[in-house]
């Protein structure tokens, strides 16, 4: 049996106008059959998807689409937003009660799901490391839409988190020799790390047969287009919101055959749609992340309580915060 609790209280962040966000108080009240209650230990900010949110900039077209698995309010404001929360089953199941889970949800102290939605995290990824599991998911789902080469020569342009997963799955999967390539030096140090090359666009190999871009920047899309060889593929991961971006399709685009792709993970990518599921995608995701070399990604711990007032130097472009990590008392 699920057992029942009454009264237990949570509490979320809301971004509630641009460049706001609060905690707000959530009673959870009954656990109700067929659910878990969790209790967050560690969480991560979707630098990205998240500034988009905060500063109201996803469009109207998007808003259906963008929901979170889990999210609360009605975009632009207010909303609870979020998808990286790893945490520990307290109440349902039995079998379930004290197992380490990742989910889809919101920052908030304790939730409850559906059983299916807390994915287990696996004995070998350290429940701080298993935040990435979203970031990573994005990036085997780019590595599926990219095919399976052969690549002699993959640019990543953009080396934030998705793309460094991305630069870092490519290289197993399709032993490519890959660079990241980033107009932030400090960003060497993740290329290292993952044994990959590293470049500035001045810089960067041109004449791949496949170029990531991972930039969320109309300059990173120039430079992609710029490294990409005759006929290759040009995957863009970027999500730009209501943003508009010019797209240099001049030049040499049409005369060297160029595809320029879009990969989401909204849907699993079609190579592999017939036979996996998206809990199948993030279990293996979550599988990914047995490598310490992830680490290298994180950034030092913020209290969860703390994050309203930190939230827009996290956003800040020039910030260099690649993954940041929350903590839960």
């Amino acid at each position: 049996m699920s057992g029942t609790i009454v009264d237990e209280t949570g509490r979320a962040l809301w971004y509630v106008d641009a460049g706001q966000a609060e905690l707000r108080d959530e009673r959870l009240g009954d656990l109700k059959p067929g659910t878990v209650r969790v209790r967050a230990r560690h969480g991560a900010i979707s630098r990205g998807t998240e500034s988009l949110v905060a500063s109201g900039r996803v469009p109207p077209s998007e808003f259906q689409r963008m929901r979170a698995p889990f999210m609360a309010g009605t975009f632009p404001f207010p909303v609870k937003y979020g998808y990286a929360t790893v945490g520990v089953i307290e109440q349902g199941q039995a079998a379930l009660r004290g197992r380490t889970v990742f989910t889809l949800h919101p920052h908030q102290t304790l939730f409850d799901l559906p059983e299916p939605a807390a994915v287990p995290v696996p004995d070998n990824v350290p429940a701080s490391r298993a935040v990435l599991a979203a970031n990573m998911e994005t990036a085997l789902n780019a590595a599926w839409d990219a095919g399976p080469g052969p690549f002699a020569r993959v640019a990543v342009v953009g080396a934030g988190v998705v793309g460094a997963l991305t630069g870092f799955l490519l290289q197993q999967l399709s032993a490519a020799s890959v660079t990241l390539v980033d107009i932030d030096p400090g960003r060497e140090k993740v290329a290292s790390a993952f044994d990959l090359a590293f470049a500035t666009p001045a810089q960067a190999p041109t004449e791949c047969a496949l170029v990531v871009h991972a930039s969320a920047s109309s300059a990173g899309l120039a430079t992609a287009l710029g490294l990409a060889a005759d006929e290759a593929t040009i995957l863009e991961l970027s999500w730009y919101g209501d943003a508009e971006v010019p797209v240099p399709l001049g030049g040499a685009f049409h005369s060297r055959r160029l595809r320029l792709v879009a990969s989401q993970v909204g849907m699993v990518a079609p190579s592999h749609r017939r036979d996996w599921t998206h809990r199948r995608r993030l279990e293996k995701a979550l599988g990914l992340l047995a490598d310490d070399r992830l680490d290298v990604l994180l950034e030092a711990p913020l209290a969860f309580e703390d994050l309203p007032a930190r939230l827009p130097g996290i956003f800040d472009p020039a910030s260099g915060i690649l993954c940041q990590r929350i903590d839960y008392a």
